[in-house]
């Protein structure tokens, strides 16, 4: 049942991540890309990794996420009439075969070891305590790099939309 469960977590994530790739419109590969995160998650959920899949939830699919489609939308990039492709198209998908024959056959001939180690669990309030005591201060000098990077987004924005 848990091969079914995984089999259905990895179509999740290969389909979502085919789609952020091949659909041209933003929002759309927004909502795959969520689509695809959303099903590492539920591979952590497999995994018995609750936090991570919480985690991958909260930050990933839902802040990042925003984060991403915010950028693009204040970007404002005007459509450009002529495809950027171009020929380029069947040189990549037959460098992306390449590629995935490389790897295929490098996990191929890579020698897995058989033991497995238990894992310890760490509980919550460890994580915690460690995130707000021993990581405090770099915790909190990336939500100022953040929200200077987001304050500097939105004064760049509305000087754009002044000169208009």
């Amino acid at each position: 049942m848990t091969q079914v469960f995984f089999d259905i977590m990895a179509a999740t994530v290969v389909i979502g991540a085919l789609g952020v790739v091949l659909v041209r419109n933003v929002v759309y590969a927004a909502l795959f890309l969520i689509m695809s995160l959303m099903g590492v998650a539920g591979v952590y959920l497999l995994l018995s990794v609750e936090f991570l899949a919480l985690v991958q939830v909260l930050i990933y699919g839902g802040a990042v996420t925003v984060l991403v489609l915010f950028a693009l939308m204040l970007t404002r990039v005007p459509e450009l009439k002529e495809k950027l492709d171009g020929d380029q198209r069947p040189f990549a998908a037959v460098a992306a075969l390449v590629l995935l024959g490389a790897f295929a056959a490098m996990i191929d001939q890579t020698k897995w070891p058989r033991d497995i180690h238990q894992v310890t669990v760490v509980p919550f309030n460890t994580i915690g305590q460690a995130l707000f005591n021993q990581w405090a201060v770099p915790f909190e000098i990336a939500s100022g790099v953040l929200l200077v990077a987001l304050v500097g987004a939105i004064v760049i924005s509305m000087q754009e939309e002044g000169e208009r």
